[in-house]
């Protein structure tokens, strides 16, 4: 995408069609105790869909479509919005990768960054892989092109392992052991490189953005990811647009858009619909005990809580509220509500989720704005199928000049 107006008109659609609906997806599903919306057509829909059904509809979009283009006009015109922003790149011929590099490689993860090397422009720039971890990706580049590669990385141990694999294949890498987000971790970008960072979370790629437009990297090759750790309790906008256009989003607001899954199995699959159960029996429970039943969040917890019993994880949640329970609750009247609850939860969620890619797509789109702002060309495009990873919005950046 070279035209500037491509961009900022992919990114008006996307913030005028969350605007209409933001009614549909800035909530919290667990507060409700009915639907939220009053829409008798859209009740009856989702009302008369099966249990079986609800998971398949969420993961396809073609059945998102088949089931819900008649309520929400205009979100079937994603993908054209997303095509007005992206570029045709020729990909880069790869050599097969010998399986002696590839070890300890997941396939998912060795596909991801098959996929990202084939989308590189050539350049004879020096490669920075941001927050590198082992240094999978930089390792990879260095004996694909035969190029040096910097690795920055905060945890000292993953340094200590990719410098050992580097070595030990005779690949030129180095690693540096920073913390991204100081100024130690910003002194790495200089502006003749070419900045990789895949699947950076967050305030790690926001700061990454920021620190390479003040340091003039020439270009950025950014995929974001975890788009809700971020410092502040809400949303800043990068661009100006952005700003203009700015949803107020809180940091659950943003978890929406890390929400689509291809990887669960049937046993994560089925410890996240105990979780969901539980959770909401304790909000019952909790209801009962104190009389007052708006909703009050949990912390995360560790999964394994939900192969236990229901009685010890009421009991830990009673305790993040310093609530003192009864002796012997009906634990399975409360999952009895808790499952009924979480049959309503499971629909507004349903709904809510129809609009994870556009919110994304207006996050990575503001991120875009941003840089073309600070005079680079900007190009966007999904590098990969989304079954290989739902993160797959790329963004190309290169410097033109110095913008006034």
């Amino acid at each position: 995408m070279t035209d500037t107006s491509a961009l900022q008109q992919a990114f008006g659609k996307c913030s005028a069609l969350l605007q209409q609906y933001r009614a549909y997806w800035q909530l919290v599903p667990f507060a409700w105790q009915q639907l939220p919306w009053h829409n008798p057509a859209l009740e009856q829909k989702l009302l008369s869909l099966p249990e079986h059904a609800l998971a398949a509809i969420d993961q396809s979009p073609a059945l998102q479509q088949q089931h819900f283009a008649e309520h929400f006009a205009g979100l079937g015109q994603l993908e054209q919005y997303l095509s007005a922003a992206a570029a045709e790149l020729p990909a880069t011929e790869l050599k097969p990768v010998p399986f002696w590099l590839a070890n300890g490689i997941g396939g998912r993860k060795l596909a991801q960054i098959a996929a990202f090397a084939k989308q590189l422009p050539p350049s004879q720039l020096p490669l920075l892989e941001w927050c590198a971890g082992k240094g999978h990706l930089g390792r990879l580049l260095a004996w694909q092109f035969n190029r040096s590669v910097t690795s920055i990385e905060w945890q000292q141990q993953l340094c200590v392992d990719g410098s050992a694999l580097a070595t030990q294949f005779h690949l030129p890498q180095r690693f540096v052991h920073a913390d991204v987000l100081t100024a130690a971790g910003s002194a790495v970008l200089a502006p003749q490189q070419q900045v990789l960072a895949l699947h950076a979370c967050g305030q790690l790629h926001i700061q990454l953005l920021q620190q390479a437009v003040a340091a003039g990297c020439q270009q950025l090759n950014v995929v974001p990811c975890c788009y809700h750790l971020i410092a502040d309790e809400h949303y800043q906008p990068l661009s100006l647009l952005g700003r203009q256009h700015d949803l107020v989003l809180s940091q659950h607001d943003l978890k929406l858009a890390v929400q689509g899954q291809v990887t669960a199995g049937a046993r994560v699959a089925k410890l996240r619909h105990t979780e969901v159960q539980w959770r909401l029996a304790y909000q019952a429970l909790r209801a009962d005990v104190t009389g007052d039943s708006s909703y009050r969040p949990l912390s995360s917890v560790a999964k394994h809580w939900f192969s236990g019993e229901f009685a010890d994880f009421a009991r830990w949640a009673a305790g993040q509220h310093q609530l003192s329970l009864p002796k012997a609750p009906d634990w399975q009247g409360y999952l009895a509500r808790g499952t009924e609850h979480a049959a309503l939860v499971r629909r507004i969620e349903l709904v809510r989720h129809l609009f994870r890619r556009p919110l994304e797509l207006w996050l990575v789109l503001d991120r875009a704005l941003y840089l073309e702002q600070q005079g680079y060309q900007v190009q966007l495009n999904a590098f990969c199928d989304y079954q290989v990873t739902p993160r797959n919005l790329l963004i190309q950046a290169t410097r033109q000049a110095v913008p006034a």
